[in-house]
């Protein structure tokens, strides 16, 4: 029995298998629903085509995610420093001549046909493993912005550089909050976050309206509808589908919005399709998944047996959390669109394997930290004068208590 038990996963475990599982499923549903028409009409006479991809790029990640479970924390720690090198080392040859594959104007993505990998997906879990271990290591150097500018904040400025060269300022922004909701957990004072915020809202500024295809989005998202056959294109035809779909919806793979006029509709903008196929129930069943990983999550992160497992916890959940709150606020125009997928939900294979990895890591943090911090009660109780020490002290030759001291005798 009581091995039993030791073998018995905690909630938290369960809590996150069973919400990543419901994505996937749902993903694959979604995905096949908004890209069957499309398929059709590209010529490629399969419309089951992506679907067939996000099966199988998901079945890779579901390897990924168990090996991530059972064995990731015993080597994460050796090999952070050098998935980092290696990310950096693949996203600036992204940028090579003849290396890089372009796309839609934007060159992320190496590889050639169907199989393409993308450098930044990596880069972003690499950068929060590589901040989870450094502040772990170095807690105190979160009191002060000099601090964490050496060497965090610099490594995490460069990276962003190289993302906004692609260009890529979606996955940019998903590192600064996902960082910055690590700074949090780590106990960095109010202060310093109000002046690295400060700062790197001033610098987003001036990113934004230094080129002019970003001005364009940042204008378009002001108001959308003044611009709505070109730069509002997007925007106005998400918002279209949201609203069509009123409460229930118009039904699963009704969609018109991803036939005709919805660009991207299986990658960045699957919730649109969600919201006009099944409503307004639909998205807030998938804002109530993301809300699982939410609670189970930040809970493990809380009861997490050391520093390094407990950061690690929470800079993954709030990876998830921040790329996909910012994918929630552009196709509902509370944000400039910035091209980033649905966490699980949104076809890409990069972006799903990676996350699927960072999921395994936090599986595995909910099935040690969780469970040690459960197993340190009954030893407490014990100190503490329960039942089993009161049979103890009974037990003993003249019925009274060791006093102190007695162990020397």
């Amino acid at each position: 029995m009581p091995a039993r038990a030791a073998r018995k996963r905690p909630i938290e475990y369960s809590i996150l298998y069973t919400a990543t599982l419901c994505l996937l499923a749902f993903g694959a549903v979604m995905v096949y629903s908004a890209s069957s028409a499309e398929s059709l009409l590209n010529g490629s006479n399969d419309p089951s085509m992506y679907l067939k991809r996000y099966v199988i790029f998901g079945l890779a990640g579901l390897v990924v995610l168990h090996a991530a479970s059972k064995h990731g924390l015993r080597v994460i720690k050796a090999i952070t420093p050098l998935l980092l090198g290696a990310s950096f080392l693949l996203t600036i040859a992204v940028m090579l001549p003849g290396v890089g594959v372009e796309v839609n104007g934007a060159t992320r993505w190496l590889g050639a046909g169907p199989i393409q990998f993308q450098p930044s997906e990596l880069l972003k879990l690499a950068l929060v493993l590589y901040a989870a271990q450094l502040l772990a290591a170095r807690p105190r150097s979160v009191r002060t912005v000099g601090g964490l500018c050496k060497p965090l904040l610099i490594v995490v400025g460069l990276a962003c550089a190289l993302l906004l060269k692609q260009p890529d300022m979606g996955t940019a922004m998903v590192i600064c909050f996902a960082i910055g909701a690590l700074l949090i957990a780590a106990g960095t004072p109010t202060r310093t976050l109000a002046t690295i915020a400060l700062a790197l809202a001033g610098l987003a500024l001036i990113v934004a309206i230094a080129e002019p295809y970003r001005r364009a989005r940042l204008t378009s998202f002001l108001d959308p509808f003044s611009d709505a056959g070109d730069s509002g294109f997007q925007a106005v035809q998400a918002l279209t589908a949201l609203g069509s779909g009123g409460l229930f919806g118009v039904g699963l793979g009704e969609s018109v919005q991803k036939i005709f006029y919805l660009p991207e509709a299986h990658t960045d903008m699957i919730l649109a399709i969600i919201g006009e196929e099944l409503g307004l129930v639909g998205i807030l069943a998938v804002i109530s998944l993301y809300g699982m990983i939410a609670y189970a999550g930040l809970r493990t992160a809380k009861l997490a047996r050391d520093l390094h497992s407990r950061l690690l916890a929470a800079g993954i959940t709030s990876l998830i959390l921040c790329q996909a709150t910012l994918n929630f606020f552009a196709v509902l125009g509370m944000a400039p669109l910035t091209g980033v997928p649905l966490p699980f939900l949104s076809y890409g294979s990069t972006n799903l394997i990676v996350l699927m990895g960072g999921m395994g890591l936090l599986l595995n943090v909910a099935a040690t930290g969780g469970r040690a911090a459960r197993a340190g009660k009954p030893r407490l109780e014990a100190i503490q004068g329960g039942r089993d020490a009161q049979g103890r002290d009974r037990g003993r030759r003249d019925g009274r208590a060791r006093s102190a001291g007695a162990r020397g005798r």
